[in-house]
């Protein structure tokens, strides 16, 4: 039986870093527990871009849909700012969402007890604090048509179309529900039915696969921006909370905060299922290409190591490797070894990337 297959994409500014750590990781589970993946590695966004005049190739774009999952880094730099919007890095990676129907995007915001002082909130709000946002990815007012600027009445005209079908909530619908299973049984379904008429569908049609498919999970209904202040007045009362593409957007940038740092945070895009039974699925930190850090050994490699963990649990069934690194990552943490983004004046053990990595895997070895 061959082993499961992995693309990485590292991309662009500390992409390289923080994916040059998640692959010390990878070598690692193979050497020492078995668990071996075939590897692979190409490029996105910038870097992409400087070598092909695109921010994918279609060969790439080849291989994304053909292997067990992706794992990205980040895209993007001031040294694109000027580039036509159809080759700026960001469409690599958009082009990824859309051709590999990765419409589930799971953001979680988990704040581990060593950061929680890190948060703008009180420290009792969020400590403990473990919530996933389950927002559809490949649709509503970022891929709605028509879109685009045009002139009208001797001024322009800025239009961007919110576009739900009943299927497309219907599945995103039903990976939450599932998710959902697996964690605490509940979920709040954020939208706005009060004024818009995709949020009246979103709302029927959430609660109609409820009532047909999940009546065991608690389901709960929220508008969006009463959502948002929940969030920042008692996060800890969510488990999984399913929203549309541009709330989604908001919500888990909102949620993140709450952590304390970006650094921290992964996510996982989850499509449909392939023959081989697993989720056509890309797996990537939230955080961006920190140009102002690139090649200082200064960035937290965590996120990055994190989305690798997602992987483990979503793509390839294994549940228990992925908590064993959670709890490294954790125990690196909680002896107070921190990369500079998570530095404060009460102390800590500074290191640069590539030791943080280090200390991560002195832990998977100690367990």
């Amino acid at each position: 039986m061959s082993n499961p297959s992995l693309l990485i994409l590292p991309g662009d500014g500390i992409g390289q870093e923080v994916m040059a750590e998640v692959r010390k990781i990878i070598d690692w589970f193979g050497e020492n527990r078995d668990l071996k993946f075939d590897v692979s590695e190409d490029l996105v966004g910038g870097a992409a871009y400087d070598a092909h005049g695109t921010p994918l190739t279609d060969a790439t774009m080849a291989k994304a849909q053909e292997v067990d999952a992706v794992l990205l880094g980040a895209v993007g730099g001031p040294k694109y700012d000027d580039l036509d919007f159809a080759v700026k890095p960001e469409r690599g990676l958009l082009r990824l969402r859309k051709e590999m129907d990765l419409f589930s995007n799971l953001r979680p915001a988990q704040c581990f007890d060593a950061l929680a002082d890190f948060s703008s909130l009180k420290k009792d709000l969020v400590a403990g604090l473990d919530i996933m946002i389950v927002r559809e990815l490949t649709s509503g007012s970022y891929f709605g048509e028509p879109r685009g600027i045009f002139t009208e009445d001797n001024q322009r005209v800025g239009i961007n179309t919110q576009r739900y079908t009943e299927s497309e909530i219907d599945r995103v619908a039903r990976s939450a529900f599932e998710l959902a299973r697996r964690r605490n049984n509940k979920v709040c379904s954020m939208e706005k039915a009060n004024v818009m008429e995709s949020g009246i569908l979103w709302r029927d049609v959430v609660t109609e696969v409820h009532q047909a498919d999940y009546a065991d999970v608690e389901l709960s209904h929220m508008y969006a921006d009463a959502g948002a202040m929940q969030l920042v007045r008692a996060p800890k009362q969510f488990d999984v909370i399913l929203t549309d593409n541009l709330f989604g957007d908001l919500l888990s940038d909102t949620a993140a905060m709450l952590t304390g740092s970006l650094g921290m945070l992964p996510s996982a895009s989850l499509g449909a299922p392939m023959e081989n039974g697993r989720p056509k699925a890309m797996y990537e930190p939230v955080h961006g290409s920190a140009p102002d850090i690139m090649g200082q050994d200064k960035a937290n490699p965590s996120a990055c190591i994190l989305s690798f963990a997602m992987a483990l649990r979503y793509s390839f069934d294994e549940g228990d490797a992925a908590t064993l690194l959670e709890t490294a990552v954790e125990q690196v943490l909680a002896k107070g070894i921190r990369t500079g983004d998570l530095m404060q004046a009460d102390g800590g053990t500074p290191v640069g990337c590539k030791a943080m990595g280090d200390a991560i895997i002195a832990e998977l070895a100690a367990s």
